[in-house]
């Protein structure tokens, strides 16, 4: 069945079955959940005994991959040594945890190189990731397209490759496309998307694009300010997005809301979006 895969940001507080129920209640059949607090911190206690009633849930509703986020908080190119420990420890043990689960996808934004030059920061995180990347894991890493604000790493395509061509797992690892950064990094997927797509595979390669953050902006096109709007709210708009989910080389995906709604919010969007998508 042709069918859109879609769901939202959803919080993990309560565990893995509650995740599940609260996907089907707003009709998602893929969302995606923080493993931890997103500011940072230790995670929650996995209980097999949820995750198994989780995976029931998930092969009664046809879920499609879903998709982990690391916390905002992990810099894998910091200037300061610590924090670039706390960011390897923080992924290896993420990775770990995401083998209850074995299959799905792990997000992170790639850093800030806080003012020593992308060429350093693309430098520090591949050889985080070539430390803790592993063809042992059953999980595929994502580097999330980002907007450009401050001193970001990955707000253009050519800089997430880089850190791709450094990576030795690369089985391991592929790329989220968010929206929401990409135009405000300056990709206008309004006016030319099939040019935007067909940069990506220029230049990534559409084969490693494995997720959407699908997401509205506050902003103009290359505003470079990673701020979310809801669907049809922003400068992008509803017919643009939706022409996202549609596109022959992404309709595949798993699509993912992070607009500033609530639990009825994402549900209407992910109606609206289906409705659109058929």
């Amino acid at each position: 069945m042709d069918r859109l895969t879609i769901g939202s940001h959803i919080s993990s507080s309560k565990g893995y079955e509650a995740m599940g129920k609260t996907a089907v209640y707003m009709n998602a059949d893929t969302f995606a959940f923080f493993t931890r607090n997103p500011r940072g911190g230790k995670a929650k206690e996995i209980r097999p005994q949820d995750v198994e009633k989780y995976k029931k849930i998930a092969k009664d509703h046809h879920f499609g991959k879903i998709v982990a986020h690391a916390p905002y908080t992990m810099n894998a190119c910091a200037a300061k040594e610590e924090l670039r420990e706390f960011a390897r420890n923080t992924m290896e043990d993420d990775l770990k945890r995401m083998e209850y689960i074995p299959g799905n996808l792990y997000n992170f934004h790639p850093g800030s190189h806080v003012g020593q030059g992308a060429e350093v920061g693309i430098d520090k995180i591949a050889e985080i990731l070539n430390q803790v990347l592993t063809p042992a894991w059953n999980t595929t890493v994502l580097l999330e397209t980002m907007a450009g604000k401050g001193t970001e790493v990955g707000r253009t395509f050519e800089e997430l490759r880089e850190i791709m061509d450094r990576v030795t797992c690369r089985e391991r690892l592929g790329v989220c496309l968010d929206t929401c950064h990409v135009w405000d990094g300056g990709y206008d997927i309004i006016r030319d998307l099939d040019g935007v797509v067909a940069e990506f595979d220029r230049v990534i390669g559409l084969e490693n694009l494995k997720a959407v953050h699908l997401n509205d902006s506050k902003n103009p096109l290359g505003s470079h300010k990673d701020r979310h709007a809801r669907i049809g709210e922003g400068e992008i708009g509803l017919e643009a997005l939706s022409a996202v989910t549609r596109h022959p080389a992404l309709r595949h995906l798993p699509f993912i809301l992070e607009t500033p709604n609530d639990e009825d919010g994402w549900a209407e969007e992910i109606r609206i979006l289906r409705e659109k998508f058929s």
